[in-house]
């Protein structure tokens, strides 16, 4: 069955966008290199990033409830690409520097905030409630073949050839992803209650969403989860690099294959969420994901073999978009139209923390054993499969048609 030709549209401006994503994931760092010696200038632009979307998350919230969402895709998509293309031209003609580089990351991680939060607001509006794990599937198999297999080596590749070349492809791909968006509808104005309007405070309305959050059991829920399992992912990845080096031999080019290997379990995902949810529902969709990632951990720790570690890593990333697909798409159907943008910038700033408490705890864990952050991971997991049993009932459904009666 077709989802449709407006998620057709919001699919290849996805696909587009996440190219561009997986380009800036090699080249910008590159070209910071390039530019300074300093190991903490470089790494710094991966901090400067991560807070600028810590800092404008809510605030990015409340304008996609008060806005059209489809504006505000096609707005940041093409901002994202004028303003890499202008960088393009300065590092063509040499004029660029590590402020305009660290300026330049910093919108782009506004603008990704906008433009994720938009496009994740806006589906369910364009898809049949009973597809939406579908089109979130689709849309992560575009995500990790254009971040994991297709963006990297391209930026590699392309800056070989010339530190510009990268960025004006990255520019290119945001415009037309910008562009693509254009075929999108034109949002339908939801619950009138949450309608917002620009003379309040933005801070009041969000607030007004991270209220909505923790009184709802299982968004609140699944938000949680979603900041623990964002601790049980860094403990082990912010260390596995040094895991793969010390424990399991393996060089540079190892490394890099046991990742590349590791992402065909999440393509594996995103095609099978949807009919393992239809089969079994919601609740034990995520509690076997939630157990399954523990279990892949937990045996990682002890492994010693690079082929094992592969595969259980596979299994991992399997596990990780199952989970991710579902929360998703059961946040999508619980959530009051008007109040999505706000939600989804709750769930990522819940995230967000969760990743940075994660990565500090694995450095410290690491320093005891190296082995010790990968089964701490395990058991974060587990502690989400028991709290996802709690929170999550067995016929969400039936909350979704509370929801209607309350908000529709």
């Amino acid at each position: 069955m077709s989802l449709g030709r407006p998620f057709r549209a919001l699919w290849a401006a996805s696909a587009s966008s996440n190219l561009a994503d997986g380009i800036a994931f090699i080249s910008m760092p590159l070209l910071a290199a390039s530019l300074t010696d300093d190991p903490r200038l470089v790494a710094g632009l991966a901090t400067t990033y991560a807070l600028v979307r810590l800092l404008v998350a809510l605030p990015i919230g409340v304008w996609v409830d008060r806005i059209d969402r489809r504006t505000m895709l096609i707005t940041a998509n093409l901002i994202r690409g004028l303003v890499v293309i202008a960088l393009a031209v300065s590092v063509h003609l040499e004029v660029a520097n590590l402020s305009l580089l660290y300026a330049v990351f910093a919108v782009i991680g506004t603008l990704e905030s906008a433009a994720d939060n938009a496009s994740v607001s806006l589906l369910p509006s364009i898809v049949p409630e009973e597809q939406l794990d579908r089109a979130n599937g689709r849309i992560s198999a575009a995500q990790l073949i254009a971040d994991e297999f297709a963006g990297p080596p391209l930026g590699g590749l392309l800056f070989a050839v010339a530190a510009a070349a990268p960025m004006y492809l990255m520019g290119g791909l945001w415009a037309a992803a910008g562009l693509l968006a254009l075929a999108l509808p034109m949002r339908r104005i939801g619950d009138s209650r949450f309608e917002l309007t620009p003379r309040r405070p933005i801070f009041r309305e969000a607030l007004q969403g991270a209220r909505w959050l923790a009184g709802n059991r299982t968004v609140g829920g699944l938000g949680l989860i979603g900041a623990l399992a964002s601790v049980g992912y860094m403990l082990p990845f912010s260390i596995l690099v040094l895991f793969a080096e010390e424990r399991l031999q393996l060089d540079s080019l190892g490394y890099g294959l046991i990742l590349a290997i590791s992402a065909l379990g999440g393509l594996v995902g995103s095609f099978t969420t949807a009919r393992i949810r239809a089969w079994v529902g919601f609740r034990r969709t995520i509690i076997a994901s939630l157990v399954t990632g523990a279990m892949s951990l937990f045996t990682l720790s002890i492994t010693t073999n690079g082929i094992i570690a592969a595969a259980l890593l596979t299994v991992y990333i399997l596990h990780a978009v199952v989970w991710g697909i579902c929360a998703t798409s059961l946040r999508q159907r619980l959530v009051p139209d008007a109040l999505r943008g706000r939600i989804n910038a709750a769930s990522h700033m819940l995230s967000f923390l969760g990743l940075a408490l994660g990565s500090a705890l694995g450095g410290l864990l690491a320093v005891v054993s190296l082995p010790l952050p990968i089964a701490v991971g395990g058991a974060v997991f587990a502690c989400c499969a028991l709290l996802a049993a709690v929170v999550i009932p067995h016929n969400p459904a039936q909350q979704i048609d509370g929801r209607r009666t309350r908000y529709g």
